[in-house]
């Protein structure tokens, strides 16, 4: 007997002809088969009309392999007879030995095919079975093997060929009991019409089947149904606590409290109401995106943490992107390269996951609710009386609201404050348009200060704090007592008071553009307004005059600066210009000591040899955080190239060890200021002249840390002077005798000092408006 198998993947067994079936040789040769043969298909295999020869033969793919020789001898012997029988048989309703017509064999195959077509599901679903779980196809085609050897229930078994029957009706019985056995034809007859095998790209339910992930998982929860209880509460729970925890969260380090988190939000109940009212799709999404959006808003109000804790105010979301660089810079001087990319790269990676895992925590709560309709319902209505109650009554704990609604507050207020951010510009560019000494001819620009030699300092983070904080106080204010004597020796007096700095913590240059342009320039966006603007910068006024020369020394200063343009300054020495080769001393590049030395060197001792005098803006930097280590100060003629600080650098305090102690921050803090105020009143006793006039003054007060959080944004100012005409044009201004101004000497909003400088020197004004 030969084996077919062309046609479907299973193989199909051929009945072979009368003469074969009676043929004992060749029914020897079939029991002597071993293994698997193929050949070509017979023309009989078209020829038989019975349903049930084609399915037993389409069930018994790759059964001759595997059975004994035996049993294929006994399938050959039962299909020949099969044949034979309904060759011979009747139909039902027909005579007895009649043959079938042509149109009665056509009509019988046409309602054969329609059975076929009937039931496409069926082979949709073996297929589909095939193709999720393809390792059990061996135990498939077994199981169709032995269903195929075995007699179908209420037949009669019987070894006799000539007792088995395969009637029409029989067919029809089986093909409703059994799908899968009509849509076999339908599909042989496309494998037959096209027999190329075409791949088929799994779907991911497939591919997930194939992983077994589900079958693992779900096999782990049948076998630890206590354990994936407790795992699953636990999920739950952390998820809980970690969206209640986001919108819960402070912008202030002093409302990081456990108070803060004993509330009940309202946002949590609003949002519980909806994700029960949705139906799946439309709540996993809105779930997810509320989640990220409670993230988003958890994670601004760390900045503003953080933003609070040293510059003392909130995170601005349109302007205070580009401090994140200064940022990055001042923690690579600080705690070097690795460590600075380190942290970069833990920050990103926790942004996106905390956004990632609250979106996820927040569609398991969703879905949790809605498995639990009716229990959520009551749930969300009791809280939302509860909460209704306690803002009603006003119930607190341990001063803090019960019935709170942060998250939302939030919201509003950074909306608030991007909208007020974004018409400050149009606004603000308006009024730098408006001068009062924007039009005056730069002969009448400070005539009482011709031929003086005019030097304007700013000293880093120099503050109220540091002459009135108990901690820092003592010490500074005995440099400065000190410093007043001694100037006053060598024939100087100075004259002191307050100014309110536009900026708090850090962003000097905000402090430098107030005091010189006379506006209020406390953001980065009124900065870039300002630099860009024709406004007259105090300095630039010196300039306009056309009687001076005008210099920058700017330590701090290691990229180019457009900003010179405005300032009006024809020369600019930068850190790189100033010939240090000594350690750097945390973020600032030099000692202060060292880069006036370098001023005296390379801009003030030269002779002017075009008669003009000089004017010179200095900006210092040894007192900028983290105020370790500081510099000390050295004998003046052995300063060098700075290479003598190499020993004083190695032997001072690490940075990230004053970083983590407030206390050790302040009084720090506090001997840098000493160091810079006395490294320029030295050089002022050293160099100075009778011509020089020194203004000094800080930019700003130290981070909140340092100076507290209620700490005002005063900082110091002085006027210092041989000449006592300079200090008598501004006797009007009740300033305090010496370096150290009166606890209730004046307060001028830092943007006031221009005018009234340019005022008391005789300018006269000539107005620019819009």
């Amino acid at each position: 007997m030969e084996i077919s198998a062309a046609g479907s993947d299973s193989g199909e067994v051929d009945p072979a002809p009368e003469t074969e079936a009676a043929n004992p040789g060749a029914k020897s040769e079939a029991e002597s088969e071993t293994g698997t043969a193929t050949a070509a298909a017979t023309e009989t295999d078209s020829a038989s009309p019975s349903a049930e020869t084609e399915r037993a033969g389409d069930t018994t793919s790759e059964a001759p392999a595997r059975a004994a020789p035996q049993a294929v001898s006994d399938a050959v012997a039962s299909s020949t007879a099969d044949d034979a029988e309904a060759a011979g048989s009747p139909a039902p309703g027909s005579e007895a030995g009649a043959s079938p017509s042509a149109a009665e064999t056509e009509q019988a195959e046409n309602t054969a095919s329609d059975r076929a077509v009937e039931t496409p599901s069926a082979a949709s679903a073996k297929a589909a079975s095939d193709t999720a779980e393809p390792g059990t196809a061996d135990h498939a085609d077994a199981a169709d093997t032995e269903a195929a050897d075995s007699p179908a229930p209420g037949t009669e078994v019987s070894d006799a060929p000539e007792e088995t029957t395969a009637s029409a009706p029989d067919t029809e019985t089986d093909t409703e009991t059994d799908p899968e056995a009509d849509a076999e034809p339908e599909a042989d007859a496309d494998a037959v019409a096209d027999p190329t095998p075409r791949p088929t790209r799994p779907t991911p339910r497939s591919w997930s089947s194939r992983l077994g992930l589900r079958r693992r998982i779900q096999a782990w929860r049948e076998k630890h149904p206590v354990a994936a209880r407790v795992l699953s509460w636990t999920l739950t729970v952390l998820a809980a606590v970690l969206v209640y925890v986001c919108l819960q969260m402070p912008t202030t380090l002093n409302s990081l409290k456990p108070t803060q988190f004993m509330r009940l939000p309202a946002e949590a109940i609003l949002g519980a109401v909806v994700l029960v009212s949705l139906p799946r799709r439309p709540r996993i999404v809105l779930a997810a995106c509320s989640g990220a959006l409670a993230a988003v808003v958890a994670i601004l109000n760390m900045l503003d943490m953080g933003f609070n804790e040293y510059l003392g105010r909130g995170f601005n979301v349109i302007l205070d992107w580009s401090l994140f660089g200064d940022a990055q810079s001042y923690l690579k001087d600080t705690l070097g390269g690795p460590a600075t990319s380190g942290i970069t790269v833990g920050l990103i990676l926790f942004v996106l996951l905390l956004i990632v895992l609250v979106a996820l925590a927040t569609v398991r709560l969703g879905n949790l609710l809605a498995a639990h309709k009716a229990g959520s319902s009551r749930g969300a209505l009791i809280a939302g009386t509860v909460w209704i109650t306690c803002a009603a009554f006003g119930l607190q704990l341990s001063g803090v609201p019960l019935a709170a609604d942060h998250a939302a507050a939030v919201v509003k207020l950074r909306t608030v404050a991007i909208r007020n951010t974004l018409r400050d510009e149009a606004e603000f560019k308006k009024v730098a348009k408006v001068d009062a000494f924007g039009n005056t001819p730069g002969s009448q620009l400070l005539p009482d200060l011709r031929g003086k030699d005019m030097i304007f300092t700013f000293i880093e983070s120099y503050g109220r704090s540091a002459i009135e904080d108990p901690i820092m106080a003592p010490g500074v204010d005995e440099t400065l007592a000190a410093d007043t004597k001694a100037l006053s020796k060598a024939g100087f007096a100075a004259k002191s008071g307050w100014l309110t700095s536009a900026t708090y913590g850090g962003s000097s240059w905000l402090g430098h553009s107030t005091t010189m342009s006379g506006l209020w320039v406390n953001n980065q966006q009124r900065y870039r307004t300002v630099m860009a603007s024709d406004h007259l910068s105090l300095t630039d006024a010196f300039k306009k005059t056309g009687d001076y020369d005008t210099v920058g020394v700017m330590p701090g200063i290691q990229k180019g600066w457009p900003e010179q343009s405005f300032y009006g300054l024809d020369k600019v020495y930068n850190a790189f210009q100033l010939g240090y080769q000594g350690p750097k001393f945390s973020w600032s590049t030099m000692p202060d000591q060292y880069a006036l030395e370098q001023f005296q060197k390379q801009v003030h001792s030269k002779p002017r040899t075009d008669g003009k005098a000089l004017m010179s803006l200095l900006i210092l930097t040894s007192s900028h955080q983290p105020w370790a280590p500081i510099p000390k100060m050295v004998p003046w003629d052995q300063l060098g190239n700075g290479s003598i600080f190499d020993a004083i650098q190695k032997a001072g305090d690490k940075a990230s060890d004053v970083i983590a102690d407030s206390t050790k921050s302040r009084q720090e803090y506090g001997k840098s200021i000493q160091y810079s105020v006395n490294s320029l009143t030295q050089w002022l006793e050293r160099y100075g002249n009778d011509n020089t006039v020194l203004v000094f003054l800080g930019d700003h007060q130290p981070i909140a840390r340092v100076s507290g959080s209620h700490a005002s944004r005063d900082v110091p100012i002085s006027i210092v002077a041989k000449d006592p005409k300079v200090l008598a044009k501004v006797d009007s201004w009740n300033w305090t005798d010496g370096l150290r101004p009166a606890h209730d000497a004046p307060v001028w909003k830092m943007s006031a000092f221009r005018d009234k400088f340019l005022t008391a020197y005789g300018s006269t004004p000539h107005p620019k408006t819009n």
